[in-house]
């Protein structure tokens, strides 16, 4: 574990901060050369991915602050530590999904086409940005004596965003990397498979996503994911809702059976 990678004249650079970017350029670079592939105007996908990035990040730090509302109202010198760790992945790909939506629409891109060229991207950057967070010790996992357990030794990160130091806990960080890659391998594999639609890559994902997100989250020990119902954090409470969702509009889309480009 290492939250700073290096300093610069006594800067200290962050590896999330680094590994996020990493993230959300690869992913955009994959969503730009899919589109060229598919015939769509790579130019104006580029314009929409800079914003996407953009409206990821201030959704994720904003559910962030909602989640644990009464910690940074107390305690308001903590919102600077948003800058040193992440957000909430669902306020990212709400804040993004709404955005987007907007934009698609001002760009006169196809709707769910587009969706389908960055949804592979979304789940890639996913992956990248889970390292980010095993080297920052955030979004950590239960106390475990499983063989694979992971023990965090870094006194910063205990200091940046609560990390136990010295206990076994599950990498939850790698389950969630794990299952972003498996997702990733699923979609490309598969959306040229059978009777392929506008939409069915992107609703596939948010599906996939839900599904193992859902799960992951019983593995977490990060105290500040909120609760909703006593019992469910918020981002499993978000993945009931999205996953009928997405089962609703993959077969309200098969119904319709636009011809996917992708």
């Amino acid at each position: 574990m290492h939250p700073i990678l290096f300093e610069i004249g006594g800067w200290p650079v962050y590896s999330y901060g680094v590994l996020l970017a990493a993230a959300y350029l690869v992913g955009l670079q994959l969503g730009v050369v899919r589109a060229r592939r598919a015939g769509v105007d790579p130019a104006r996908v580029m314009d929409l991915g800079i914003y996407l990035i953009i409206a990821a990040l201030v959704g994720a730090k904003l559910m962030l602050i909602a989640v644990d509302w009464e910690y940074f109202t107390s305690q308001p010198r903590e919102l600077l530590s948003l800058v040193r760790a992440g957000g909430v992945f669902y306020g990212g790909l709400i804040a993004a999904s709404v955005v987007g939506l907007w934009l698609i629409r001002r760009y006169k891109l196809p709707l769910w086409t587009t969706a389908d060229l960055m949804a592979p991207g979304i789940a890639l950057g996913h992956v990248i940005g889970r390292f980010g967070c095993l080297l920052a010790g955030c979004c950590y996992g239960r106390p475990t004596d499983v063989p694979w357990a992971i023990t965090f030794t870094d006194p910063l990160a205990a200091a940046n965003v609560g990390t136990p130091l010295q206990i076994p806990l599950h990498p939850t960080q790698m389950y969630d990397a794990g299952a972003e890659l498996l997702i990733l391998v699923v979609l490309l594999s598969t959306e040229r498979k059978g009777r392929p639609f506008a939409g069915r890559t992107f609703w596939a994902y948010l599906l996939l996503y839900g599904v193992s997100r859902f799960i992951i989250e019983f593995y977490r020990g990060d105290a500040n994911r909120g609760t909703v119902f006593a019992s469910l954090s918020t981002s499993q409470f978000l993945s009931l809702l999205l996953v009928p969702l997405s089962l609703l509009m993959l077969a309200w889309l098969r119904r319709r059976r636009q011809p996917a480009k992708a």
